[in-house]
């Protein structure tokens, strides 16, 4: 037999059964009951950049914890038989809850409220040695993790992102670890806050001096980059889609922008490719089965009739599959 293929994403981290809410007409207050036009249900958390990759046709390693519960068997079945990820490094645990997470999608945004405790596993236990993947898929966080060192010392290219700081201290020292790191995805808000810059253009600027490549991603307003192993800049718009759940869209940027590099684009397709994945993920509910993978792409590309569109994305021709793959499942929905 011939030498297992390295992956080519590497992902860790804590994975949730997301419960979606969508349609409300306003925010919730307390002492009152509100009635939605759709719920649901899809595996969320790290499971958002995982289906994300899988879906692009990269052979995706997820380590993972997955409580011995209804939820838990739940995403691990779908992660591993429907999108086909690997998930050999990953544990069920005994006694664990796995975490649940109820979204709010009101006026483009969402909002969440988790029950969850905290994983029985790290993720360098998770992780161990770990394998030599051509990329890896992580949110950076104030502690650093071992394993990422280990990642990077074996040659895999770390795209990194980072989540909110509940703290609002917004600490630099967080940005230290993009030593390790090809790439740096943060949203407008939280590059602005981690560089003390006051525009998504200034921050790529200061990003520029830590890690190769710096995207700043700004919701409804597009993506600005910088690529400085090609020398190349660009900025490109959002679609303009209805939203019908926001939750994930960053997770689906991400791996979008993965699978593209791997693929040797030019940055500026890379992250009109990104847009476009992301823009299309928000118009379903749920984060992780919101991603359109290749077959989402050329249904909307087959579809589209808007002039401009066609030539901005006229490298699409060349860059989809011939065959893009069955159709893809989204989160099983009730409507109202």
């Amino acid at each position: 037999m011939g030498e297992e293929r390295p992956p080519d994403v590497l992902l860790t981290g804590l994975l949730f059964y997301d419960l979606v809410l969508t349609g409300l007409g306003k925010p919730p207050t307390p002492g009152e009951e509100i009635w939605t036009e759709g719920m649901g249900v899809s595996p969320g958390g790290i499971a958002n950049l995982a289906v994300a990759a899988a879906r692009f046709g990269l052979d995706t390693s997820l380590a993972t914890v997955f409580g011995h519960d209804f939820y838990g068997s739940y995403c691990r079945d779908l992660l591993g038989r429907q999108e086909g990820i690997d998930l050999s490094l990953s544990r069920t645990a005994d006694g664990w809850p796995t975490p649940v997470t109820v979204s709010l999608a009101y006026d483009h945004d969402r909002a969440l409220v988790t029950h969850g405790q905290e994983p029985p596993f790290s993720q360098d236990e998770l992780v161990g040695e770990p394998p030599e993947a051509r990329t890896a898929l992580v949110h950076i966080e104030a502690e650093p993790r071992q394993w990422l060192a280990r990642a990077a010392a074996n040659g895999t290219q770390i795209y990194a992102d980072v989540g909110w700081d509940p703290s609002q201290r917004w600490s630099e020292d967080l940005l230290k670890q993009l030593s390790l790191c090809h790439a740096f995805l943060p949203n407008e808000t939280e590059a602005m806050a981690y560089t003390r810059t006051d525009s998504a253009v200034a921050a790529l600027g200061t990003l520029t001096e830590l890690v190769p490549v710096a995207v700043v991603t700004r919701g409804g307003e597009g993506a600005v980059a910088v690529d400085q192993t090609t020398g190349e800049y660009a900025e490109v718009p959002a679609l303009d889609v209805r939203v019908v759940d926001a939750t994930g869209a960053g997770d689906v940027f991400g791996a979008s922008f993965v699978a593209a590099s791997l693929g040797g684009w030019p940055l500026a397709e890379r992250l009109r490719f990104a847009v476009l994945a992301a823009g299309l993920s928000v118009r379903h509910h749920g984060g992780a089965l919101a991603a359109p993978g290749w077959y989402g792409i050329d249904r909307w590309w087959r579809s589209l009739d808007d002039s401009e569109l066609k030539k901005a994305y006229g490298f699409l021709e060349d860059r989809i599959p011939e065959d893009p793959g069955p159709p893809v499942h989204h989160a099983p929905v009730t409507p109202s």
